[in-house]
């Protein structure tokens, strides 16, 4: 089987590649990513030259680009993972994010009408669900959850989901979304929560929290994301939409001081910053659909991923530093627009 995965240079995408070649050696994955600033052609570098890989720098917004992809390697399945994802960024300049979540959206979708994909998947977020409140525990995002955004990121990836199944009514293209909590493990890069945190921690810096850090977030190892997205892609109904979530809330305060006391960093260095605006205040996915349907369930004890994804960093450090000086770009500049590439 023939699979197209943007975004593979990313966070999530990158990781959902290893799982991939690792359990179905004999697929071919075609990897398609811009390598803007959090993509990072050094990631995904021990896949490069391997059997049944190819990497192809590009943007999901070049249709002409993906007519040439699709022409030559005729994908089976079009995973998405292409996003702009940081909110943050999202406040201060949200065009970018239209273009890549909403038009970049679009345009894979109409490749994948015209050659004929046996599935489309999207990957979302549970951030188009909008928040709920703290003192609801009783809460939780299921996928009947009326879409009800609070940034321009979560805005854009709500477009781009009913963007997904628009095409399935009208077009009947075989698609499916599924929409899952905060995810965390290697290869994150260090401006969301916990890999900033731990990277500020190993610099002796300080640990910058939103408010009071009082936001609840689900938190789920990324590696038992990338097993649900598989499930879902192989087994899961078409025209459907599966939350994937770890049941695992946790303060974001209580992720910084967990993390302070993993590495031997003094609680000291927590210093409260303004508010981001519009803060979402508590994520909460209920995931029994996935669960009844498919069999999935959260393997990694956030206890075992906080301590494997600590350790990482510890063990990683080059790859954290190399984006912090900015060496990363160079590289990432150094591959050539639009052809396959083996090696760097």
């Amino acid at each position: 089987m023939n699979v197209l995965v943007t975004g593979g240079a990313g966070f999530i995408g990158s990781n959902y590649v290893y799982y991939h070649h690792e359990k179905y050696p004999e697929d071919h994955l075609i990897c398609l990513d811009k390598l803007t600033y959090a993509g990072n052609i050094s990631t995904i570098e021990p896949l490069l030259g391997q059997k049944n890989f190819t990497f192809v720098k590009g943007d999901i917004c070049d249709r002409t680009l993906l007519k040439e992809l699709f022409k030559e390697w005729k994908p089976d399945v079009v995973i998405n993972f292409a996003a702009e994802s940081h909110v943050d960024r999202s406040i201060h300049n949200p065009s970018v994010f239209l273009e890549t979540n909403i038009l970049g959206t679009a345009a894979l979708l109409d490749t994948c009408r015209t050659y004929g994909v046996k599935r489309y998947h999207q990957v979302s977020t549970d951030e188009v669900y909008g928040d709920l409140p703290l003192d609801r525990p009783d809460l939780f995002f299921t996928e009947e959850t009326p879409i009800h955004t609070s940034s321009p990121y979560s805005s854009s990836k709500a477009s781009a989901d009913l963007l997904v199944m628009a095409y399935h009514r009208t077009y009947q293209l075989p698609v499916s979304i599924s929409r899952c909590s905060n995810n965390y493990g290697p290869y994150h890069f260090p401006e969301k929560l916990i890999p900033l945190m731990i990277v500020h921690a190993l610099k002796d810096q300080e640990l910058p929290v939103y408010g009071e850090g009082l936001n609840v977030r689900d938190w789920l190892y990324v590696e038992d994301h990338c097993k649900a997205i598989d499930l879902v892609v192989r087994n899961g109904r078409e025209g459907e939409v599966y939350n994937i979530g770890g049941h695992n809330e946790m303060k974001n305060i209580e992720i910084v001081e967990l993390i302070c006391e993993k590495l031997g960093t003094s609680k000291e260095r927590i210093t409260y910053v303004p508010d981001r605006l519009g803060h979402d205040l508590r994520y909460a996915i209920d995931p029994t659909k996935i669960h009844t349907e498919l069999g999935w369930l959260p393997e990694t004890k956030f206890a075992d991923g906080i301590e494997k994804t600590v350790q990482w960093y510890l063990d990683h450090r080059s790859w954290w530093e190399n984006i912090l000086n900015g060496d990363y770009q160079k590289k990432n500049e150094s591959i050539p627009a639009g052809k396959g590439c083996s090696t760097v």
